[in-house]
């Protein structure tokens, strides 16, 4: 039997479908890991700061978000209500657009 007849049938993507497809609400949690000790608090900052924006950029990018000019900080912040994050900074929502930027 050929390779291809055993794949199933992908499901529809933002660009693919009729209309906007919606987020697969509710996601798990990934399971937490302790940081690692004795690093100056600057890096736990930073370290968490960069998981919120990768968890920002992927769902904004699930939702539709292709463009950095499409997400506003509105947009971001409303997508973080959405899927349970606390609201972020100026400065995640920088590097939530620098993500989206850069993953093309």
């Amino acid at each position: 039997m050929p390779a291809a007849a055993l794949k199933s049938k992908a499901l529809p993507t933002q660009s693919t479908a009729g209309r906007p497809v919606l987020l697969d609400l509710p996601y798990a949690p990934v399971e937490k890991h302790p940081l690692p000790p004795g690093r100056p608090r600057e890096w736990y900052i930073t370290h968490n700061r960069r998981l919120k924006a990768m968890r920002l950029a992927i769902a904004l990018l699930d939702s539709g978000v292709y463009v950095p000019n499409q997400a506003r900080n509105e947009t971001i912040r409303s997508t973080a209500e959405l899927i349970g994050v606390h609201p972020p900074s100026d400065t995640t929502c920088h590097m939530v657009r620098a993500l989206i930027r850069y993953s093309r």
